[in-house]
């Protein structure tokens, strides 16, 4: 099929010659007036007008705003018997592709539309491209062109317009809670409540009252009525963290919850519906505490109906640089400092760490590379000692390649060794706690105890 384009001239031999000399490549109109131009620009997919400079008592700039102001505007090239340089200026800056002087050289003319639809062919096929990249390797802004991440992309486009719940696993780190984000902005929902529960974080008795809110009375201490997140979450979704740490008791309340899409509160008695789509996430093996008895198998399978696994990052370092330029962009802003790319030296040591606090981690050492840059790049030195094998211990873990540096040992005890351990954990997790005490090994509890030592330790200390 040719490609459209309109002739815009009062003066009638001009049009028609125009017509006669191109109809035989493109689909050609010719309008005498803006009015019978515009009336063809919005009726016809007319890839490019050449319009006159004055026509009659108009003006072919205004012609030309009006006619890119359209939905889908064509290319705009100027005639004009009064050429200048100004008049040229003007007209790219109203937007015109291009302009030609009458008398008109025809051959020119042509080779000049061939040109403009070929430019705007070109233009087209990267912007469709660009978007095919985008769509293939970043959604809802979870940045991601390894190969093991694009199962990932599927998975979340094609259930993120269903009420099927989805079950997130990986380790730590790896972007779990972005990736409830982004079913739920992509499901069709986004306007209603995104509402979060870190299970891990609550004993049981207070993560019952939070799922389900309690009635005045119920127990001790609940002098109002408290609204659950099950209830906040209605129309919405409901993204539970850490689904493996709830006990028996929960366990049986959320299999009720998801079973007839009804709660009760706490103390209370009256079944109250609820529309609410749920996605969990785990970092533990949900099908080993299933076999271990920890954990309903009736529950699992509700929970088990779609599957999204997140390789650690160790497993997808192709994303390592884009992931790492897209914190510096962002954190460097957060933290009023300028942009400053990664030095190579840097860049090859991100590449060549582990990261067992996965995209937590990296993002974390990013930062503290950009507070600690006074130079142009962010090099190696401004990296975290974790990072680059410096001089915190290194964790015991086959995760981790990072070879343990060399302290000396009059330097050693037991304060000291334990201080330098719960540091690099809390560097490796992003200063998110729960995640240093499941990486030390300890419970929350412990290591809440352990930082308030230390810091009662520390105060002594200084005032002796």
């Amino acid at each position: 099929m040719d490609p459209t384009i309109l002739i815009v001239d009062d003066e009638k031999h001009t049009r028609e010659g125009l017509r006669l000399s191109l109809e035989d490549d493109f689909d050609v109109y010719v309008a005498s007036n803006s009015a019978e131009a515009m009336e063809i620009l919005r009726h016809d997919n007319v890839q490019l007008m050449l319009t006159d400079l004055r026509l009659g008592g108009e003006s072919g700039m205004d012609l030309i705003q009006s006619a890119l102001a359209l939905p889908q505007p064509p290319i705009c090239v100027m005639m004009t018997a009064y050429g200048s340089v100004d008049t040229a200026v003007e007209a790219m800056k109203q937007g015109a592709y291009d302009f030609v002087t009458k008398p008109l050289n025809l051959d020119e003319v042509e080779i000049l539309i061939k040109r403009a639809l070929k430019n705007r062919a070109t233009e087209k096929e990267n912007v469709e491209l660009k978007r095919q990249v985008e769509r293939k390797y970043t959604i809802d802004g979870i940045l991601g062109q390894a190969e093991n991440m694009k199962p990932v992309f599927e998975i979340i486009e094609q259930v993120a317009p269903t009420r099927a719940t989805v079950l997130i696993d990986g380790e730590s780190g790896t972007g779990k809670e972005l990736v409830a984000r982004a079913i739920h902005n992509l499901s069709g929902r986004p306007k209603a409540k995104l509402v979060t529960v870190h299970c891990a974080a609550l004993s049981p008795n207070v993560l019952e009252s939070e799922l389900f809110g309690h009635e005045k009375g119920a127990f001790t201490g609940a002098q109002d009525k408290r609204i659950g997140r099950f209830e906040l979450a209605d129309g919405g979704t409901l993204f539970l963290d850490e689904i493996g740490e709830i006990d028996a008791n929960i366990q049986v309340k959320l299999l009720r919850a998801l079973g007839e899409q009804t709660i009760e509160r706490v103390g209370g008695s009256k079944p109250i519906h609820v529309d609410v789509r749920v996605v969990t996430a785990t970092n533990k093996d949900l099908a080993a505490l299933v076999k271990e008895g920890k954990f309903r198998e009736d529950l699992y399978w509700r929970l088990h109906v779609v599957r999204i696994h997140l390789p650690p990052l160790r497993e997808r370092k192709p994303d390592i640089p884009v992931l790492a330029d897209a914190f510096l962009r962002e954190l460097a802003e957060l933290n009023n400092k300028p942009y400053k790319p990664l030095s190579e030296e840097a860049l090859q040591a991100l590449l060549a760490y582990n990261w067992p606090g996965n995209v937590r981690e990296l993002r974390a050492a990013i930062e503290h590379g950009i507070v600690m840059c006074n130079s142009a790049r962010v090099g190696l030195k401004n990296l975290p000692p974790t990072v680059t094998g410096g001089s915190f211990i290194s964790f015991n873990s086959t995760s981790s390649t990072t070879a343990p540096a060399e302290v000396p040992l009059i330097d050693l005890n037991l304060e000291t060794m334990e201080r330098r351990l719960i540091d690099e954990a809390l560097v490796r997790s992003g200063d998110n706690r729960t995640e240093a005490a499941e990486l030390l090994g300890l419970s929350r509890r412990t290591l809440q105890r352990k930082l308030k030592e230390m810091n009662r330790v520390k105060r002594i200390r200084r005032s002796e």
